[in-house]
């Protein structure tokens, strides 16, 4: 592998383990409310099947964190509980079998509060994340910083970390995040220097779907080139499915992970007698449920059909107004637009299966 990932301690979610030499996992947040069970159940199934890894739910009542022990029971990913300002709320979650808690310290209502939290913690042996964000320091350091920089956010992470050490507790990752690149990669950075914890990473409130990709890629992506990063998480203003996909893209643009179907598609020009925007997401869409790697090839013309796309497991390429499918280079048919999505359907079906069988492929 090209990138060197910086070595930590590791720490059990559930069933997943983070940190090490494991897999960088990938997470979501529901944005459902946890009080309606039904609903925060589907999404997270959702979830679950485009692969998502693990799964946090904001907690912000008695009844929220009550659900949780239900939500359990009907979800097979690892779940987590998102608290601010009510340290009752997250012993209550613990009890409830959440996997994880995430606090800021700072919020949860003062130093014997935070004491509390550890010990059910150290109990029920729950790992915390403490996440630490630009929007959230403490006044002190703040005013003497002036404002929210990387070393600010740092010293008050190392603080967080030095409280939790004092109390007897390391079962821990922590997240440093900002809306700015720059701080925020400066700051993980920064902190990874200092310690060995497990670093969940991501841009918080990064935007919309294009502007928050964008920003997430560059940001994750810088932090990851540098071996930065054990879970991750892009913050979209969108379903927070599509935060699952753009992780994976992200961190399969590395080389870091391998899952599902990569679909590539050429960005038309006038030779493109078809729709081909529309056919690449009807494939895209058509494929969500493929969790094996498979490279895909959508082309809008015979230029750029089987010959440069051979490098594809598979592939249609529109010559006129009907397509062309093709198997590792080779014309496999012509067909109209819905036979042809559907046969290309198939092939990467059968394709996948083969891979699976043979245990190729996972990361």
């Amino acid at each position: 592998m090209w990138i060197k990932r910086r070595k930590t301690r590791v720490i059990k979610v559930g069933d997943v383990s983070i940190g090490g030499d494991n897999p960088i996992v990938v997470q979501s947040m529901t944005n459902t409310f946890t009080e309606d069970l039904e609903a925060t159940v589907s999404q997270i199934k959702e979830l679950e099947k485009v692969g998502c890894e693990i799964v946090r739910v904001a907690v912000p009542s008695v009844q929220a964190a009550e659900n949780l022990s239900l939500i359990k029971k009907r979800i097979s990913i690892p779940l987590i509980a998102d608290i601010h300002f009510d340290y009752r709320l997250a012993i209550l979650s613990m009890e409830m079998g959440a996997d994880g808690i995430r606090i800021n310290p700072g919020n949860i209502g003062g130093v014997e509060k935070v004491r509390a939290v550890i010990k059910v913690a150290r109990e029920r042996q729950v790992p915390i994340r403490i996440g630490v964000n630009t929007g959230s320091l403490p006044s002190e350091i703040l005013n003497r910083y002036g404002y929210p920089s990387a070393e600010a956010v740092v010293e008050t992470a190392l603080n967080y970390m030095k409280f939790f050490e004092d109390e007897g507790f390391t079962n821990m990752k922590f997240s440093l995040k900002g809306s700015d690149i720059k701080t925020t990669v400066l700051a993980n950075k920064l902190f990874a220097s200092y310690c060995d914890y497990p670093i969940h990473i991501g841009i918080t409130e990064a935007g919309t779907v294009l502007s928050g990709a964008v920003k997430s890629a560059a940001g994750i992506g810088i932090l990851l080139y540098e071996g930065i990063g054990d879970t991750v998480r892009v913050s979209l203003s969108a379903h927070p499915k599509v935060e699952v996909k753009v992780a994976f893209k992200i961190l399969s643009s590395l080389g870091l992970r391998s899952y599902g179907v990569d679909v590539i598609s050429c960005p038309t020009c006038g030779r493109c007698q078809v729709n081909l925007p529309d056919v690449a997401l009807k494939v895209e869409e058509a494929l969500e449920h493929v969790k094996v790697p498979v490279t895909v090839a959508v082309m809008g013309c015979a230029v750029n059909g089987p010959g440069e796309a051979s490098f594809a497991d598979a592939g249609i390429a529109a010559a006129g107004e009907r397509f062309i499918l093709f198997v590792k280079g080779k014309v496999a048919g012509k067909f109209n637009e819905e036979d042809a999505i559907k046969k290309l359907v198939e092939e990467v079906e059968r394709i996948a299966d083969e891979r699976k069988k043979q245990h190729q492929g996972f990361s």
